[in-house]
């Protein structure tokens, strides 16, 4: 028998995890005005749909801070 499918995140789903991961991300002084959720995933057919974060684009100072958050979370 098979699995049944993780049920697909909702627009409401996205959206939150997208104000979710801002809020955490400016905690730590980083700011990525880009992140947003990726329309495309509502176009798509892969059962069920990815539900996809487009993190974006951002400056080296941004990539640096993030890379700096991230190294002292691993330490902890």
């Amino acid at each position: 028998m098979r699995d049944p499918q993780p049920s697909a995140p909702t627009a409401y789903d996205m959206e939150r995890c997208v104000g979710e991961l801002r809020t955490a991300l400016a905690a730590h002084g980083v700011t990525s005005p880009s992140l947003r959720v990726d329309l495309p995933t509502f176009a798509g057919t892969y059962p069920p749909p990815a539900g996809l974060i487009t993190l974006g684009n951002c400056n080296t100072a941004t990539a640096s801070k993030l890379a700096a958050v991230l190294r002292e979370a691993a330490t902890q």
